[in-house]
This record gives C-alpha cells, structure tokens and sequence, in this order.
C-alpha cells in the first residue's frame, strides 16, 4: 500500500452550499461501443484542491478533455462558478477563468520565460485600438507597466526570477512546469487543471510545486484539480481525492479515508 509522505496534511477545505467552482453532472463519453466515462458527477469547491488518481485507462485525461472543453460529453452537464459551459468553446472557458497545463511540456520555446507568461495577458487588449498603438496612449503603457509588473509577481512566485529573460525551450523540465503553471496563473484563475505536473520532477521540485498549489488555492481562492500518478503527492498535498476506475467514480474522500479503501487498493495500488 502506498502511503503519503511525512508532512504537514492541508485541512480539508469543505465547500460550502453554493460555492462550486467546478461541478460535473453525470458525464458520459463514448468513443464508438466504448464507454470512456460514465455518469461522472463530482464538485469541487472554491478553493479545494482535488486529487484524481486511477490506473491507465480509467478515464482521467478523457474527464480533463471534457472539463477544459476539448472535448464535448456525450451526455451530461459541466459548470463553471455555477454556470453551465458544456457547449462553450475551450478558449471561452479560459477566459472566463478555467486554466490546464498538460503532461507534455508545451512552452512556446522560442519566447523568453517572461514572455511566455506574458503572452497569458494579451487575449485582454491594450485599449485603445490601432491609435494607441501608434501614439503610445498614457493608458496603453500603464496597462503594459501593470501587465509586467503582475508577471514579476508571478515569476517571483513561481521561482522563476532568475531566469526571465531565458529562453523557455533552453530550460530543464522541472523549471519549464513551473513556467506553465505560471502561466496558467497569471490571470487569476478560477480553475487551475493540473495534469501529471510532477512528471520529470525530483523531490525538492515536486514540494515547491505542492507549496504553490497551497499558495494559489488560498490567495486566489482557486479550486485545483490534478492528475497525479505520484500517489504519495497526492496524499501529502490534496483535500479530497476521487479515484476513478474504468470510466467510474470507485471512491471519494480525503486522503486517510481513500488509503484505507479496500476497493481503491485492489483496483488501483495493485493489493488483493
């Protein structure tokens, strides 16, 4: 049985009525004869952080796909700060304050790191149009002044300070997550989707990662949830963990109650 590293548990953060920052209502996928996901229905509230853990093929980067809107369900409702987006686009739900990294590290590597996290503001506009463009409008440079300034903090933040104005592409793996999570966060999210961020990491990364995961969920009151196949993250840094299981929620609680769960340990730690 695997079991959670020796440190500090958050408290569990129990939403209160009303304050879902995510919620999933009996999502269904099919690809073909082959339910992906079934009746899927789990929320997740305002500043929780959740775990969603399972063995290969469980359904856990098919319920992300779903939840980030890459994917439409087959049946089934999504809401975002209790407002229905199970037909809005992906980047709509982005810019309504839902944010996914991905396993794969997608940094735009030709840009420096400040950039990089930079590049998360622009979708806002600098007012002003074409004309504060060419005339340099006193407010188009201090929403440019503001913008950077928000992406020291973050860089800051996210330990990055030292390496702004290097290349992403030219950093190890370990600082280019944190550029995506910077990224990620920049613009206030409501939603921060984590998926497997402690790939390629070693010990000393993955805690400063699960320090920040702490910092986010408090400051910004930010509901995260991650795909994690590193239980033992899982258990130390999350409030609640669901476990799915072809396609299925096997198991919902907080970390104790899920390494005690018999069911959870034959399907997904491998115990008879």
């Amino acid at each position: 049985m695997v079991t959670a590293q020796s440190a500090p548990v958050p408290s569990p953060a129990v939403p209160e009525p009303g304050s879902s920052a995510l919620a999933l209502h009996d999502v269904t996928v099919r690809f073909g004869g082959i339910t992906a996901l079934s009746e899927v229905s789990l929320t997740v509230g305002r500043g929780e952080v959740l775990g969603l853990i399972g063995p290969n093929g469980a359904g856990k980067t098919t319920l992300f796909d779903v939840v980030s809107g890459v994917r439409a369900p087959d049946e089934g409702r999504v809401e975002l700060d209790g407002a229905d987006v199970t037909t809005v686009s992906a980047v709509a739900r982005a810019r309504r304050g839902m944010r996914r990294t991905f396993q794969r590290v997608q940094t735009f590597g030709w840009l420096s790191v400040e950039d990089n996290v930079l590049a998360a503001l622009e979708w806002r506009g600098g007012g002003g149009g074409i004309l504060a463009d060419l005339v340099s409008f006193p407010t188009r440079r201090r929403r440019e002044r503001d913008r950077r300034a928000r992406v020291a903090e973050v860089l800051e933040q996210c330990g990055l300070t030292s390496v702004a104005k290097d290349p992403s592409g030219a950093l190890p793996i370990g600082l280019a997550r944190m550029v995506e999570v910077a990224r990620a966060i920049v613009d206030e999210p409501k939603v921060l989707l984590l998926d497997e961020p402690t790939s390629g990491l070693e010990e000393t990364e993955a805690d400063r990662l699960g320090e920040l995961i702490q910092e986010i969920r408090k400051d910004e009151a930010c509901a995260v949830v991650l795909v994690e196949h590193d239980v033992g993250f899982v258990m130390r840094w999350c409030d609640r963990i669901v476990v799915l299981d072809l396609g299925r929620v096997l198991a919902s609680g907080a970390p104790k109650e899920i390494q005690a769960n018999a069911a959870v340990r034959t399907a997904y730690l491998g115990e008879g």
